[in-house]
């Protein structure tokens, strides 16, 4: 998966998806545990990215508008 492959939607769906499948099992599949991580983690990175870059665009709009210098500069 990839960051032009998925979006802060899709990877969000694949994380609940994922959640819900190992909430829903009735008993462990070491086996498909892997695989489910792997795909959960490179999803996580794509929201956790698209978050923050969010919250750069939003600080920068903020400041443009106040003027103001960015927190902790």
């Amino acid at each position: 998966m990839t960051d032009a492959d998925k979006g802060f939607n899709a990877a969000y769906k694949i994380l609940k998806d994922n959640a819900e499948k190992l909430r829903n099992q009735q008993e462990l599949d070491i086996d498909s545990l892997v695989p489910i991580v792997q795909e959960s983690a490179a999803a996580y990175a794509i929201c956790k990215e698209r978050i923050a870059a969010v919250r750069a665009a939003l600080a920068e709009h903020l400041k443009e508008e106040t003027g103001l210098p960015e927190a902790g500069q």
